[in-house]
């Protein structure tokens, strides 16, 4: 039985896999380490406390010591890791969280891989550590990485780290970089959940500068598929680029939502452009496409109408998040090394 340590598992993406990986699979036991920081949310896993194949542990990547526990109780053979700042207006507003730990957690992670011999560790990247593209072209995963913020600039250093564990120690590394996730439990900072509860709210949806930036959107049920692949196929030392060719402009997208929730245009309200803002995003799949025969199943408006239609009846789960409920609760509930 694979042993998989999945850290960030609390978080959109990583519950999301979890789910996926317990219903479809039960040769996988998972431990969850996540440190429920305020875009962790065990409420997405409620469903998978019981299963005798997953354990949570509250805490940090940074921390060595009880990462060391972890491979060596649970025997962990594979690493899939999530764990992650991810926001870039938050890396704008102040980077040093954003450096500890998707750089100095991941590093933790590493030497503990390479100390416990695992047998495949998946670090899961962004396409952002590519920079920005102009009018033509796709990021291939031969695209060099130019990161713009500091959330790009500390996922691309955790990548170069984890290549540079392959290169010197043999660590079985294999890296994905996958275009803009969205779907259920996307906590209400990022771009479709925050415009999808604006507007049930029938609040203003603030659209930086234009609104004309490009992004490549993916469904997480997509992504995570392809993340289940690439930990059991994927090669040593390779990278793969993960995306569904979905380029959407935002002020597309957001007009979209409003259509679908019958709100009128004028809840749109642009405001002055982020610092360093990317203009465009675009994902070339090839690779793991031939490899493996990956292929997105969700065509974008149809994925998108679900994941409204998931908003609406899960309005409990978002008002508690904007409320900060939630986040006191499991501070008071739990510390490092609980485990449920």
């Amino acid at each position: 039985m694979k042993k998989i340590l999945v850290t960030g598992g609390a978080g959109f993406i990583g519950s999301n896999f979890i789910k996926h990986i317990l219903h479809c699979r039960d040769d996988i036991f998972i431990v969850n380490l996540d440190k429920l920081t305020y875009a962790g949310n065990l409420e997405n896993l409620i469903d998978c406390v019981d299963n005798k194949n997953y354990v949570f542990i509250k805490g940090d990547i940074v921390n060595d010591e009880l990462v060391k526990y972890i491979f060596g109780k649970y025997e962990i053979t594979h690493v899939v890791n999530f764990a992650a700042e991810s926001h870039v207006d938050r890396s704008i507003l102040g980077s040093e969280i954003f450096f500890r730990t998707n750089v100095i957690g991941t590093n933790v992670l590493l030497e503990n891989a390479k100390v416990f011999n695992v047998e495949k560790f998946v670090q899961i990247s962004t396409d952002e550590v590519y920079g920005s593209l102009g009018k033509d072209g796709l990021f291939k995963e031969t695209t060099p990485l130019h990161p713009n913020s500091p959330y790009s600039a500390s996922k691309a250093s955790a990548d170069l780290a984890a290549l540079a564990f392959h290169h010197t120690y043999n660590l079985p590394v294999v890296i994905t970089r996958c275009s803009n996730n969205y779907g259920p439990y996307q906590f209400p900072e990022k771009l479709i959940p925050l415009m999808i509860i604006n507007a049930l709210n029938d609040k203003k949806l603030p659209v930086y500068g234009d609104g004309k930036n490009i992004r490549d959107w993916i469904f997480v049920s997509d992504h995570n598929i392809a993340v289940e692949l690439v930990l059991e196929r994927g090669k040593p030392g390779e990278v793969y680029n993960v995306g569904a060719s979905s380029e959407m402009k935002n002020i597309d997208i957001i007009k979209l939502i409003l259509e679908q929730l019958n709100k009128p245009d004028s809840l749109i309200e642009f405001v002055k452009d982020r610092p360093g803002h990317d203009r465009r995003y675009a994902i070339d799949s090839n690779k793991i496409k031939i490899e493996f025969d990956w292929k997105p199943s969700f065509k974008f408006q149809d994925a998108l109408k679900e994941t409204i239609n998931w908003y609406i009846k899960n309005q409990n789960w978002w008002e508690r998040i904007i409320s900060g409920d939630y986040l006191q609760y499991y501070k008071s509930q739990y510390t490092d090394r609980t485990v449920i």
